[in-house]
């Protein structure tokens, strides 16, 4: 019967929902604004991580190196096409 219960999903619950009430005590809490940026920060990735491995069963299959690459790689696009659009829009700077 153990090896039927998702301990692993509850773990990663328990876990998604201290880092929400962390995140919450930004709001609360009378911190500076670096300060509390980059725990939102810090926070939001970290979960984000949280639902990508544990509940959406990233790394379950055989193929998980080629999953694993295709995030990141999507990442970096949206990185780049975000932080392109500030360099030309907001800091001013044409290619």
């Amino acid at each position: 019967m153990k090896e039927l219960f998702p301990m692993k999903q509850v773990n990663g619950f328990i876990f998604s929902l201290l880092l929400t009430v962390i995140a919450l005590s930004v709001y609360f809490m009378d911190m500076s604004y670096q300060v509390g940026m980059t725990i939102l920060l810090v926070t939001a990735f970290i979960q984000a991580t949280v639902q990508f491995v544990l509940f959406m069963h990233a790394g379950e299959t055989k193929d998980k190196g080629s999953i694993y690459l295709s995030t990141i790689y999507g990442v970096l696009i949206a990185l780049f096409t975000v932080f392109g659009s500030l360099l030309a829009m907001v800091w001013g700077y044409m290619f």
